[in-house]
């Protein structure tokens, strides 16, 4: 009789707890399904506040268009460029680089100690260009980094009053160089970084770049950084340009000769400093494809992005939960109050959740380029930028060093 009452009693349960007609999967006790009811509820709260600050910070964002107009008295500009072991698009970066529509500039770039073909291209180029100015990096003293090092080297032999510091492999359209000193000079500014037009290849970039450019762009609070009162700043490495008085006034890459975050850094110490920075969107300006595939992903945030935390593993832990809790549990979420059955009402607050996060990544998409389809792979890349954060994390605390470029630098605690 036991038995039959509580096959009844399922019965009856399973009659009354319907969402739009399907049975829950599980029964569920009524502290589990309160429990789920109140992670419906703060994962809500949650997307909120994150969609209310994304859409808030962007307003913020300045976005610049090309300019086509002379300009009056153009300044020398010396784009300084190192390189080591780029030989897959220094090519092309330098060509772009060179049929530039600006009237005077030099480009000076420098192959540091690369093993593959980089200084044989670079050498073909700078045969052809008179513009071109080919150096062989010297060997790295102990206390400098790579990167800072070779921008340090191509900076001595500069000529121009407004200095472009750029990587090897970012693509230029004709009018950025134009279009750069413009705003400089029309907005006042010591100093100007610009954020590139993303390529994408291979399924692990188009599921984890993504992801972390909306990471950092969430990071950088842009009516912040572009205040000259304020002292937050961000920098980004292919395109750091200033006037060369201010980048002489704080010391240059020779001041943070150490800094793995060199771009980042070095737009802290202009900020400190006081003088006047603009962080800006420039797609239609230049493209860069970061990374190929997944390991190049992996080695190259790996080298930076615990850093990025200021080393506290506590911040890390906060930032990798709220990229979790943002792109990943609210379809878990979903999922639970569906397989519960927890009502129409708790389903549609989750799915409410998911529409919101879904129109997120809808629009980090178009932001980016990317096809919209490629929005459903953001929990994939969100985990996978999680467990790059845990291994950056251990190669700094634990071993103590970080490596690029097939170098290996101590990084102290």
């Amino acid at each position: 009789m036991k038995e039959e009452a509580c096959f009844f009693h399922s019965i009856t349960v399973l009659k009354h707890i319907k969402l739009f007609g399907l049975h829950p999967v599980f029964l569920f006790s009524q502290r589990e399904i309160l429990l789920i009811q109140i992670l419906t509820f703060l994962q809500l709260i949650l997307i909120v506040g994150v969609v209310a600050y994304l859409t808030v910070n962007l307003i913020y964002l300045v976005r610049l268009e090309p300019v086509s107009h002379e300009l009056d008295e153009p300044p020398m500009v010396s784009v300084c460029v190192p390189a080591r072991n780029e030989e897959r698009g220094i090519q092309a970066c330098l060509l772009s680089l060179l049929k530039q529509d600006y009237p005077n500039f030099e480009v000076i770039v420098l192959n540091d100690h690369s093993t593959d073909h980089t200084g044989e291209l670079i050498q073909d180029l700078a045969e052809n260009n008179s513009r071109l100015i080919a150096l062989e990096g010297k060997d790295l003293p102990e206390s400098w980094l790579g990167k800072p090092f070779a921008l340090y080297q191509a900076f001595q032999k500069a000529k121009g009053e407004i200095l472009l510091f750029t990587d090897a492999d970012p693509v230029f359209e004709p009018h950025a160089l134009r279009t750069a000193v413009f705003t400089m000079k029309e907005r006042g500014l010591d100093a100007l970084t610009l954020m590139p037009k993303a390529e994408f290849g291979s399924f692990w970039e188009r599921a984890v770049q993504p992801v972390i450019f909306g990471f950092i762009a969430s990071l950088t609070r842009f009516k912040n950084v572009n205040d000259p009162n304020d002292k937050s700043a961000m920098g980004f490495g292919a395109f750091l340009m200033f006037k060369r008085s201010a980048y002489e006034a704080i010391g240059g890459h020779e001041g943070g000769k150490a800094d793995v975050l060199e771009d980042v850094l070095i737009a802290k110490r202009l900020k400190k400093a006081g003088l006047k920075l603009l962080v800006a969107d420039a797609k239609r300006l230049f493209s860069i494809r970061m990374y190929h595939g997944l390991r190049e992903i992996w080695i190259g945030w790996r080298k930076n992005i615990f850093l990025a935390m200021k080393r506290s593993v506590a911040r890390a832990l906060y930032y990798v939960f709220m990229v979790l809790a943002f792109l990943l549990t609210p379809y878990l979420i979903l999922g639970w109050n569906v397989v519960a059955g927890t009502g129409v009402l708790w389903a549609g607050l989750s799915l409410f959740g998911v529409i919101m996060v879904s129109a997120a990544t809808i629009k980090t998409c178009d932001e980016l380029g990317l096809n919209r389809i490629n929005a459903c792979l953001f929990p994939i890349g969100a985990v996978v930028m999680a467990a790059i954060m845990a291994n950056s994390t251990i190669q700094i605390l634990v071993f103590s060093r970080t490596e690029w470029r097939g170098r290996v630098y101590p990084v102290k605690r």
